[in-house]
């Protein structure tokens, strides 16, 4: 759902500041350091409860502040009733999280609630970047179209760290052992069907978004769900059971899961530019926008940072088109207003906002 109203206090050099939008592209546009990143941070720390920036609360927080407090009223649609959002995040690293006035406990009703993208120059290691970024990225599409994956995925997580823990003190418990490798093998199986559910699903929008953007038409993706697709998990754990020993951790499961993205057989970061990597991550990140509103109902919020350093011209404006037509809301920073502007048709409402010195102005 889009934001309405959001207000902001005590986060990085932003002044306390409370701005509305009317519009569903929202500019932002000054010099490096006027506090444009920020703004974002402040939106992405909304719907998930941390900084893209930083895994350090306390660089999020002012240095003469004692928390950070967000708050953003939506739009209520009639599948959603969410209509308002805050968090507060205290220097010590506590939280509070209210969702139309109750407090809740946990940061995955705060994700539901609020999804959004994020497309910064840190985005492009989804292809270049460890196996978890790419399971983080699938996760993030299954939990919003799958409501059980959630539950499955932190059964797999209790059952996992329980056999880990077994693996590294040797206790001989055999039956305790199977336990743990019956509740790991019915999760997993379970997260494994989802995703596979998804990719399914993804792929052929994928393929649609990318060739919007770029021709390439040997490029595929695939998923590995992280164990021999010829084999049941049981069996694989049991054939692997010694060599897990040793390491100390299990080696074979979901959270060994990557998605594969190939140029004619080749890995892709091998094969493709920089330009074509950054449009490849870009059409991943659309699609998930496309399918959320196809099998949800419901928009993703996509936070673009500095855009003009990530793309060209050509590619921002076939960019601009996609987010035109999924009608979603974008928040997007850049240094240089007249490139910002470039792009969108006559018939878009664009709304641009002056950020200088940690103050952000609607500009008439």
């Amino acid at each position: 759902m889009p934001i309405k109203a959001l207000s902001v206090t005590g986060l990085r050099n932003l002044e306390p500041a409370t701005l509305n939008f009317s519009s569903k592209i929202n500019i932002l546009y000054g010099a490096n350091g006027s506090g444009k990143s920020s703004l974002l941070e402040a939106i992405y720390l909304l719907s998930l409860a941390r900084s893209f920036r930083s895994t350090k609360i306390q660089t999020l927080i002012q240095h003469e502040a004692a928390e950070t407090v967000v708050f953003a009223q939506l739009v209520a649609s009639s599948e959603h009733n969410t209509n308002k959002i805050g968090i507060k995040r205290s220097r010590q690293g506590e939280f509070e999280i209210r969702i139309n006035g109750e407090n809740i406990k946990t940061i995955a009703q705060l994700a539901r609630a609020l999804p959004l993208q994020l497309l910064n120059s840190d985005s492009f290691l989804l292809l270049e970047g460890a196996p978890k970024l790419r399971r983080q990225f699938l996760d993030w599409g299954v939990f919003h179209v799958e409501h059980s994956f959630h539950s499955q995925w932190s059964r797999m997580q209790t059952s996992l760290k329980q056999r880990n823990s077994w693996l590294r003190h040797a206790i001989m418990d055999r039956q305790l052992l199977a336990s743990w490798d019956k509740e790991f093998c019915a999760a997993s199986e379970s997260i494994d069907q989802a995703r596979q559910n998804y990719i399914a699903l993804l792929k052929p929008v994928f393929e649609q978004t990318l060739e919007s953007l770029i021709k390439l038409p040997e490029l595929s993706i695939s998923y590995y769900r992280g164990w021999d697709k010829d084999s049941s998990l049981q069996s694989v754990l049991d054939n692997g059971l010694e060599r897990d020993r040793i390491l100390g951790y299990t080696q074979a499961g979901p959270q060994r899961a990557d998605i594969r993205i190939k140029v004619g057989g080749h890995n892709a970061i091998e094969i493709l530019s920089r330009g074509q990597q950054k449009l490849v991550v870009c059409a991943l990140k659309l699609a998930q926008g496309y399918l959320l509103a196809q099998q949800m109902q419901q928009q993703c919020i996509y936070l673009i940072d500095d855009l003009p350093a990530e793309l060209d011209k050509e590619h921002r404006k076939a960019l601009s088109r996609l987010l035109e037509e999924l009608n979603c809301q974008a928040f997007i920073t850049g240094t240089d207003k007249e490139t910002l502007l470039e792009g969108w048709q006559m018939d878009t409402p664009v709304a641009m906002f002056h950020v200088e010195h940690g103050r952000i102005n609607l500009v008439e």
